[in-house]
């Protein structure tokens, strides 16, 4: 908001849960709190993890409107689902950690075999900021989390551990089509997850040419125009841990020193053209 201003703009912040939707084919519209909503370019969507079936419904509605949506509400939605996502990013040829998928429990040990054994890591698909993660550091101690996760009819993603990474990510600011920002993420003694909500630090890190690479597909390929996308260093290179379409910006920008939010503003400057998503409200 403080970018927006300062570049002259006018805006507003809306708490999606607050908004309600009037869906017809003549004159879609959005009320909040017993206003109709109009007169807006673009629209920066920041979705928490909790409400994305109803915020990308509320997104979607925008773009119907004719709104500029800073990141579309496919692209987000994709961007949430974890096995989506790693789907359509192995289907690019961008790295990733060994994936398994199951469904039911006799098949634990196979899909154990299949990411090469412990230690491994278990995810819920609708986790975030690390929460929803477990390490199983042996083969019994990954059975039984599997196993109870699949009792409680939870599907998870089975992923390879990436000890050479020694608990550190990279998190790459992309925005369009350029990384213009990067941190080493290190996770806090004993922690394997790096996430700074969870104790852990962060520094200015050179990526390499194989990462930027890396980084921008990644983005390209979710569709989204602003990301942070988060690498692992393997010894089979870079893989893709997440992209994750509403990242912070307080790390970065503090960690950085750059105008992270001003550059947003900038892309929304060059970019904001009424009627300009390639969703239609679709999908």
């Amino acid at each position: 908001m403080e970018a927006a201003k300062e570049r002259g703009h006018e805006i507003r912040t809306l708490d999606v849960l607050r908004c309600y939707m009037n869906i017809t084919s003549m004159r879609p519209s959005i009320h909040y709190k017993g206003e109709s909503l109009t007169g807006f370019d673009a629209i920066i969507p920041r979705i928490g993890a909790s409400v994305t079936f109803y915020g990308t419904a509320v997104l979607r509605q925008f773009e119907m409107m004719n709104v500029y949506p800073l990141n579309e509400s496919v692209a987000v939605s994709r961007s949430r689902d974890k096995l989506r996502a790693s789907q359509l990013l192995a289907r690019k040829g961008i790295g990733l950690p060994v994936t398994g998928f199951a469904h039911k429990p006799d098949d634990i040990n196979d899909l154990i075999e299949m990411v090469g054994g412990a230690p491994l890591v278990i995810k819920l698909l609708q986790g975030t900021q690390g929460i929803g993660v477990v390490l199983a550091e042996t083969r019994q101690a990954a059975q039984s989390v599997i196993e109870s996760f699949f009792g409680m009819q939870i599907s998870v993603l089975v992923q390879e551990f990436i000890k050479e990474a020694g608990g550190s990510d990279i998190r790459c600011f992309v925005i369009g089509d350029k990384v213009v920002a990067t941190m080493k993420r290190q996770g806090g003694e004993g922690e394997f997850r790096s996430n700074i909500h969870r104790g852990g630090s962060a520094v200015t890190i050179k990526i390499t040419p194989e990462e930027r690479s890396t980084a921008v597909r990644a983005a390209r390929t979710m569709g989204l125009n602003v990301c942070g996308v988060d690498i692992l260093r393997s010894n089979h290179g870079p893989v893709v841990m997440e992209v994750n379409s509403s990242p912070g910006l307080e790390g970065i920008e503090t960690v950085t020193g750059k105008d992270i939010a001003g550059m947003i503003i900038a892309f929304l400057e060059q970019n904001v053209k009424k009627g300009k998503t390639k969703t239609r409200g679709a999908g």
